[in-house]
C-alpha cells in the first residue's frame, strides 16, 4: 500500500468511525482478531549489549497501516501481539505503545488492544492480551522484562527463563494482577509429530496452566493464522518448494500432523483434547487468528498470511467498548469463522422456562428435554477471495461432562458425539437468516453442547493437503452451552 493510499483509506475509516460508534446497550456480533504481528515484532542484532532490535526483520507493516486493512476486511476489534525478543519490552514500551497510541487516533473505531506474543517459558507462544487502562504498557513492560523466555540476551541462556517453574510464576503473577489479563495458547499443534503426538504444547501444561490462573488462561487458536501459506501471489495454488516439507495451511509443515480444515487438531477431532477439557467441565474457548506477518501477494518479500479479518474472524457478543470485548473473550461469548461463511451464529439452550446461549450455563432437571436453536446468517456478499461461498451443513455436537480427567495427558471424550446433522431442507429462512431447531432428550448427566458448520460435503473436517486453496474448504466453530443437572 502506498502512502497516498493509505492515507485515503484513513480518511475513509474517519468518515465513518461517527456512525459506526454510534452508543448502543445491546450486545452484537463483533468480528476480531486477537493475534497480529506489526513491524515492532523485531530481530535482533546480537553484535551488541544489549542487542540492538532490528524493525521490520520478523513482521513488516505498521500498526496504523493493520488497522486501516482490519477495518477495510469488517472488523471492530484486533490485538498488537508483536513477539518478544532480547531487550524487547524496552522496545514495547518506548516505541510500539507510542504507535499503538497514534493507530487508536487515526482509526478511532476499532478497537486496539495492546499485547504480544509472549514465549511463555516452556512452551510454545501465547497470544497475552492487556486490559485497556493508562497503565497498560507499564503492566506489558512488567510482564515481558520477568516472564518472556527470549527476553533475556545472556549467552548462553539462562535455562530458568525457559523452565516450567518460570511458566508457574508467570500464571501466578497474572492472576494476582487488579486488572485480569486473558491468556491463548497460539497454534498449540504446531509442533506436533503425529495426531496425538503433540510438541511443544502438551496436554498436562494447558490444564495446568488453566488450574494455575483459571480466570486469565481461557482457551487456544482453534483456527490458527498462516492460511495463505498454500497461495501464490495471483491467489493459484502455490507449487510446492525444491526441497523440505511442503507448505501446509495455519504452516503446520509436518505432513503427519496437519490442520484439518484449517483448524488445529486439538480442536477438529470430534472427541479429541478440546472436548477432553470441555468434558471436564472447564470453561476454555477456541479462537481463530491470521497471525499477519506479511502478507501473500506482497511484492517486497513472499509473506504466508492474510490481513487481520481477510479470512478468518473471531467473533465476540459484546458492546462496542474493551472491557465488554474482553469479557465475551473470557467467557466465551465467542465463535470462530473463516472466509466469510456465516457472520452470526447464535446457539441458545432452553429448559425449565430458563435459556442460556455460547459461553453460558443452563441449570435443567434430570426430567427436562433441552430445546437447542441454532441461527446464523450466511450473507449473500462476496468475501474477499471475490467468493459468496454457502452453508452446507451445521453439526450439533454433545459430549458428557464428568469431572476432573484421570490423567493430565488425556485427550479423548469417548462421551462425545455428532448427535445431529442439519441441511438446507432442515433449517428455515428469512433472507439470510437461517434457523434450525432440535430438542435433546432428557439425561440425569451433566454435558455440554457445541456447533460447527461448513461449506464442504465432507462429515467430518479433512487432513489439509499441500497446496490446498483455503477458500475452498471453509468450516466455523461455536463455543460450548453447558448444562447441569440440577
Amino acid at each position: 500500500m502506498s502512502r497516498r493510499h493509505l492515507a485515503w483509506s484513513l480518511v475513509v475509516v474517519a468518515a465513518l468511525s461517527t456512525a459506526l460508534c454510534a452508543p448502543t446497550t445491546d450486545r452484537a456480533w463483533l468480528p476480531g482478531d486477537s493475534h497480529i504481528h506489526s513491524h515492532w515484532s523485531a530481530g535482533a542484532d546480537r553484535r551488541r549489549t544489549p542487542p540492538t532490535p532490528i524493525k521490520g526483520q520478523d513482521a513488516l507493516y505498521s500498526t496504523p497501516r493493520n488497522a486501516v486493512m482490519a477495518r477495510q476486511f469488517g472488523l471492530r476489534w484486533m490485538v498488537t501481539t508483536d513477539h518478544g525478543g532480547p531487550d524487547h519490552a524496552k522496545l514495547n514500551f518506548m516505541q510500539a505503545h507510542r504507535e499503538l497510541t497514534l493507530s487508536r487516533e487515526l482509526v478511532p473505531d476499532l478497537l486496539q488492544f495492546y499485547g504480544m506474543e509472549l514465549n511463555m517459558p516452556g512452551m510454545d507462544h501465547h497470544t497475552l492480551i492487556i486490559p485497556n487502562a493508562d497503565d497498560e504498557a507499564t503492566v506489558l513492560r512488567e510482564i515481558e522484562s520477568r516472564f518472556d523466555a527470549n527476553q533475556d540476551w545472556a549467552l548462553p541462556p539462562d535455562p530458568g527463563r525457559r523452565s516450567a517453574e518460570a511458566r508457574r510464576r508467570a500464571l501466578a503473577h497474572l492472576q494476582s494482577l487488579e486488572r485480569l489479563p486473558v491468556l491463548f495458547a497460539n497454534h498449540p499443534s504446531r509442533s506436533a509429530t503425529g495426531i496425538g503426538k503433540y510438541g511443544l504444547d502438551e496436554p498436562w501444561e494447558i490444564r495446568e496452566n488453566n488450574d494455575l490462573a483459571s480466570d486469565v488462561y481461557r482457551g487456544m487458536e482453534g483456527a490458527p493464522g498462516h492460511q495463505a501459506s498454500t497461495l501464490s501471489a495471483d491467489g493459484s495454488r502455490r507449487p510446492d518448494p525444491p526441497r523440505g516439507p511442503p507448505p501446509g495451511r495455519g504452516a503446520y509443515r509436518n505432513p503427519n500432523a496437519p490442520t484439518f480444515g484449517g483448524f488445529d487438531q486439538m480442536t477438529a477431532k470430534v472427541g479429541g483434547f478440546w472436548d477432553s477439557l470441555l468434558g471436564e467441565g472447564r470453561r476454555f474457548w477456541v479462537v481463530a487468528s491470521s497471525d499477519s506477518h506479511v502478507h501473500y501477494t506482497d511484492p517486497v518479500r513472499r509473506g504466508s498470511d492474510f490481513w487481520p479479518g481477510e479470512f478468518h474472524k473471531t467473533y465476540v457478543l459484546a458492546r462496542p467498548t474493551y472491557d465488554d470485548v474482553l469479557d465475551g473473550l473470557r467467557q466465551g461469548r465467542v465463535f470462530a469463522a473463516a472466509g466469510g461463511l456465516v457472520t452470526t451464529l447464535d446457539v441458545s439452550a432452553a429448559a425449565g422456562g430458563r435459556q442460556t446461549g455460547v459461553g453460558g450455563t443452563l441449570d435443567a432437571a434430570a426430567s427436562d428435554s433441552v430445546d437447542v436453536t441454532i441461527r446464523f446468517t450466511d450473507p449473500e456478499i462476496e468475501n474477499a477471495a471475490g467468493e459468496d461461498p454457502t452453508v452446507r451443513r451445521v453439526d450439533l455436537i454433545v459430549g458428557e461432562t464428568r469431572g476432573p480427567a484421570s490423567a493430565p495427558h488425556r485427550d479423548w471424550n469417548w462421551t462425545t458425539k455428532v448427535v445431529a446433522r442439519f441441511g438446507p431442507a432442515d433449517w428455515t429462512r428469512d433472507g439470510d437468516r437461517y434457523t434450525v431447531t432440535t430438542s435433546l432428550p432428557a439425561s440425569d448427566e451433566d454435558r455440554y453442547l457445541r456447533v460447527r458448520g461448513t461449506s464442504t460435503e465432507a462429515l467430518e473436517p479433512a487432513p489439509d493437503e499441500p497446496g490446498e486453496n483455503p477458500w475452498h474448504d471453509l468450516w466455523f466453530y461455536s463455543n460450548p452451552i453447558f448444562i447441569e443437572v440440577e
